[in-house]
């Protein structure tokens, strides 16, 4: 076959779990049945690749675009981004989506070449209305653009059962086989690798136990609830917060608060990295952690959460979207409820009892030690049975192949 993958995020410009599940599941479809299949990476950057039978170009442009609002850029760049990829691919069986982003160039290639239009619902618009913030009423144009897609789709990868559910309330989909596969981990790469001096280089004190949280600063990672349950964890736990790219300049500067504030107010060593670290340097901040937390207030999936238990760290995260399907409660973690929340989707309807209970996770386990091990243990296994690349790729061909096949029976 001829497997087209469109994506926003690819190496090396990842921000996000949308462009890890890319990276490695693109990289596992290129060895399986030996390596017959040809497969195309087309990507937003500078990227320009050939390995065997995987190729990945990237997608620019050198013209400038009319705007009404500056918040419309980014919006209206990744439209011409779009127009230009669906142009660049000649032929295609598949036609691979990642996220709104590259949804336009899926629909406009799926009519010009035939292929079959697949999506994986790594986030949909509806859930996230605190996009507004970052697009203004371009807001509007990536709704309609990602519901014009999954309504013309062929087949719709969702990550979750969670997230199953979600796409089916929200669009019309009977036209389109609809599966749940998992996304994955590279458990190879993701292990136990402890270093005091990375610690250090970051200013983390590797002989204080700490907490850590690794995520982009949005309202969906419930990163500012995390610094208000602050305030209710014991003294002696230190605080790391692995956060950067902000989604606007207003909840970066609403961080910056909200950080200095709890430094102010409470006994507890706070450190803000305050960018994306390399991602061996991010694999020992997990590897040293005595808990992961997790806060979003909106998760398909939650792939951080597989990265910290790869490392044997256990998770204090939210009991939200896919979370649920990935920590096993008194086993791998602890979940928090969020719910119900507000009807825009951004906060609990009780943020303090939610920052409470964030808290009271995380004081639990840096507890009692013997509970952390345990469960550090178990959340490796959990991972190394259930989330392996191999079998999420497997999967993902396996549905690619009964596709393909429905169309070649329909032949006359």
């Amino acid at each position: 076959m001829k497997i087209v993958l469109l994506t926003n995020e690819y190496p090396p410009n990842v921000y996000g779990g949308a462009g890890v599940h890319a990276e490695y599941l693109t990289r596992e479809l290129a060895e399986l049945d030996e390596g017959r299949h040809e497969i195309q990476v087309l990507c937003f950057g500078e990227q320009d690749e050939d390995r065997g039978n995987l190729q990945v170009r990237g997608v620019d442009h050198d013209f400038d675009l009319p705007v009404q609002d500056e918040r419309h850029e980014k919006f209206m760049d990744t439209m011409a981004r779009d127009l230009i990829m669906a142009g660049s691919i000649d032929e295609a069986d598949i036609l691979h989506g990642h996220t709104w982003y590259s949804h336009l160039a899926g629909c406009l290639a799926k009519q010009l070449t035939g292929g079959k239009l697949v999506l994986t619902t790594h986030s949909l618009e509806p859930h996230r209305p605190w996009k507004v913030e970052q697009l203004g009423t371009a807001y509007h144009g990536s709704s309609w653009v990602e519901r014009t897609a999954y309504e013309n789709a062929d087949g719709i990868v969702a990550v979750s059962s969670a997230m199953k559910d979600d796409v089916r309330e929200l669009y019309d989909v009977e036209g389109a086989d609809v599966r749940t596969i998992h996304n994955g981990i590279d458990v190879d790469q993701y292990r136990p690798r402890p270093d005091p001096d990375v610690l250090r280089q970051y200013d983390v004190d590797p002989d204080q136990p700490y907490v850590l949280f690794v995520g982009r600063i949005t309202r969906q990672k419930g990163i500012l609830h995390l610094v208000r349950a602050i305030h209710h964890m014991n003294p002696e736990i230190q605080v790391v917060l692995c956060a950067g790219a902000p989604d606007t300049e207003a909840i970066g500067e609403e961080m910056e608060r909200r950080v200095e504030t709890a430094k102010r107010e409470t006994d507890n060593r706070i450190v803000w990295i305050a960018e994306m670290l390399p991602r061996e340097d991010v694999i020992t901040l997990y590897s040293m952690a005595d808990v992961f937390v997790c806060p979003s207030v909106y998760e398909p999936f939650g792939i951080i959460n597989l990265e910290a238990m790869a490392c044997k760290t256990p998770v204090v995260a939210s009991r939200v979207g896919g979370i649920p399907e990935i920590v096993v409660p008194e086993e791998t973690g602890l979940l928090v409820d969020v719910e119900p929340q507000t009807g825009d989707g951004v906060e609990p309807s009780d943020p303090d009892a939610f920052a409470h209970g964030l808290a009271d996770g995380v004081n639990r386990l840096m507890a009692d030690p013997d509970l952390r091990a345990s469960m550090g243990a178990q959340a490796r296994q959990r991972v190394e049975d259930v989330f392996s690349w191999t079998a999420i790729a497997e999967q993902t061909l396996s549905f690619y192949k009964d596709l393909v096949a429905e169309t070649e029976s329909a032949l006359p």
